[in-house]
This record gives C-alpha cells, structure tokens and sequence, in this order.
C-alpha cells in the first residue's frame, strides 16, 4: 500500500469518526458532513486513492450533503 492511499484511508477514517463526536449539530451540518465522508471515500474509490478525487468527492458530496436537507 502506497503512502498516499495510506493517508487516504486515514483521512475518511477520521472524517466518519468526527461525525460521531458531533451530536451538538444541527440537522443541516450532520447532513453536510456525512455527504463530505461518504463523497471522499467514493471519490477515492472510483479514482484509485487519488488526492485530487478525494478531495473532489468530499466536496461534491458535503454540497450535495447540505442541499438535500432542505
């Protein structure tokens, strides 16, 4: 395992379990955060652990994430 996906891995890991920690959120961030986790683990899934997808799929997921909670 590269030490690029290696931190890949670590960072959804922590991202999932700060979600956990925040039960102070509102229904909205909750929603933002949990889309951000899963876009980053997707994104770096279906791009091969790039950094670049990582980051892509958190991004569009947490947008996603925050919209449908409307």
């Amino acid at each position: 395992m590269t030490l690029k996906r290696s931190f890949n891995i670590v960072a959804v890991l922590v991202l999932a379990f700060s979600v956990t920690a925040c039960s102070g959120m509102s229904h909205r961030g909750k929603n933002t955060a949990i889309g951000a986790g899963v876009g980053a683990l997707g994104g770096a899934v279906l791009t091969g652990g790039s950094t670049f997808g990582t980051l892509g799929g958190a991004a569009i997921g947490g947008l996603i994430g925050h919209e449908a909670s409307r």
